[in-house]
């Protein structure tokens, strides 16, 4: 292969880059390809002709400290290579103009962006410029007037609705619910430091803490839908949710593709969403319509829905088929199979630490103020969270009016004034319990798996502890601010003397010396 990021060649084409027809007028960059197996056909031998950029390599060197950290060359190319290129810097341009500045940019195509850690925790819902990004290809760009979602499949009455016939109430009564949405990858960073795994060809991204969200979304059930459909056929178990984004996989090309079972659909845990905190979708999150799934791998939400289909089984697709796998830890490269590893459906009880952040030196007076959130997918919801100062030994309960609203499908944030004494570097560490009694891993080995998802262990990180209400402590922090230095890096040396000949030589003696008497 060709070299990879940051060492990528330019693209370079072949002939002529083919055009591809979008599918419906006012539908910008939807190609439609399920329906057509000649087009799938005529991208899969136009792939094949390339050399594309290596997948980089992030796991077992340091990762680039740069904003964006990765830039996706290689899907970046399969997209000019099949005339899609345009996208790569609408979907960018989007990123600018609907999220924060300070995003940090995991992926820039397709975007996966979180936002900064302490702001995230600030607010129970989160803004709509700060809400985590996980796209899988391109943003396509959707007339709302223009718009329309088939039914097909296995409903007894199929149908095409517009957007202004899901949002008339005479039809379909409105829904909203506050649903937090969570990528599997979250904390995905803490396994690479430790034991690397599938960098995929999508790139299995270094998320951090940030890969999660709340919102308050508005919509309709999709359970109703399907009912002014006529409901499903016999034998229908599954609901497909198809998205206009294109994906590729392995040479080939789809448009994004999930399911979700029935019996999910029908207790109104998927909502067909049109709105986001009370605007209407970012463009950026699936404008104008989007599935939101309770309590699910965020995955199974997906966005720039075009057609719904009633289906027998899971969808064979690859996102649903070949991705979102949780294996156990004695798979990996050597033997996984599709098959032996399992679908991620419900997401886990899971929690972080926003602040403080992995080695900051925190100057205290006894306590450290410590904040983040805590999640359980399935309907359940956290029901105490406990902190350690000491990795995990000793943990103490964060007091019930330190967390947030309790929502069947959200999360709750949570923060605590930790009592510590030690100084020098501690590991502070969080764990949940959720409703069902259900905790997590203690370790990150405990949650490795191949495909790196889900890492619900115990968040652990180091801090640097400076308890002031030492004598000791407090006379050097004095000193310092006296001489203008500074305690900061820790790793300086301070340009000080810290102790004078004659208080030395002072304990010294009174210590009997450093030597033995005899």
């Amino acid at each position: 292969m060709a070299p990879a990021e940051p060492n990528a060649l330019p693209f370079r084409p072949k002939g002529e880059i083919p055009h591809f027809e979008e599918e419906r007028e006012g539908w910008k960059g939807y190609i439609e390809w399920e329906k057509y197996p000649e087009k799938k056909k005529q991208v899969e031998k136009i792939l094949a002709g390339y050399d594309f950029p290596d997948p980089p390599e992030f796991q077992l060197v340091p990762l680039p400290d740069t904003n964006p950290i990765l830039t996706g060359e290689r899907f970046k190319q399969y997209h000019q290579a099949t005339g899609l290129g345009h996208l790569v810097d609408i979907s960018w341009e989007y990123v600018l103009k609907e999220k924060s500045p300070d995003m940090i940019h995991v992926l820039q195509f397709p975007y996966n962006g979180e936002p900064p850690r302490d702001r995230l925790v600030e607010t129970e819902i989160t803004n709509n410029k700060d809400h985590f990004v996980r796209n899988h290809g391109g943003i396509p760009e959707i007339d709302p007037d223009k718009f329309f979602l088939e039914i097909t499949g296995l409903v007894n009455n199929p149908k095409k609705l517009t957007l202004a016939d899901l949002q008339n109430e005479s039809l379909f009564p409105r829904q909203t619910n506050v649903v937090s949405l969570q990528c599997s990858g979250t904390r995905r960073i803490e396994q690479i430091h430790e034991y690397p795994g599938d960098g995929d060809e999508l790139i299995n991204a270094p998320w951090g803490e940030g890969a999660i969200g709340t919102a308050r979304w508005t919509g309709v059930s999709l359970k109703k839908v399907i009912k002014h459909c006529g409901g499903l056929k016999d034998g229908a178990q599954h609901v497909e949710l198809l998205g206009a984004d294109t994906y590729f996989k392995k040479g080939k090309v789809y448009n994004y593709s999930v399911s979700v079972p029935w019996r999910k659909v029908k207790v109104h845990e998927v909502l067909l969403a049109w709105e986001m905190n009370g605007e209407p979708l970012p463009k950026i999150h699936g404008f104008p319509l989007r599935a939101v799934v309770f309590g699910y791998i965020g995955a199974r939400s997906a966005k720039w829905l075009y057609e719904i289909r009633g289906i027998r089984d899971p969808t064979e697709a690859p996102v649903q088929r070949k991705e979102y796998l949780y294996y156990t830890p004695q798979v990996g490269k050597q033997n996984n199979l599709f098959s032996n590893g399992f679908s991620i459906q419900d997401m886990p009880v899971s929690s972080a630490i926003m602040s403080p952040r992995e080695k900051d030196v925190i100057v205290h007076e006894g306590k450290i103020k410590m904040r983040g959130w805590a999640y359980s997918g399935g309907g359940h919801w956290p029901i105490r969270v406990e902190v350690s100062g000491d990795g995990g030994s000793i943990w103490y309960e964060v007091p019930w009016d330190k967390l947030t609203t309790k929502y069947y499908y959200a999360w709750r944030l949570w923060e605590m004034e930790l009592p510590v004494d030690a100084e020098g570097w501690l590991e502070l560490c969080v764990r949940t319990w959720d409703n069902a009694l259900n905790t997590q891993p203690t370790f990150v080995r405990s949650a490795w798996n191949w495909d790196l998802h889900v890492t619900s262990s115990c968040h652990r990180i180091k801090v640097y502890s400076v308890n002031k209400t030492r004598p000791a402590t407090a006379a050097r922090l004095k000193l310092i601010e006296e001489k203008g230095a500074s305690l900061l890096p820790i790793t300086k040396p301070l340009e000080i003397d810290v102790e004078s000949d004659e208080h030395f030589e002072a304990v010294m003696k009174e210590m009997g010396g450093r030597e033995p008497l005899e």
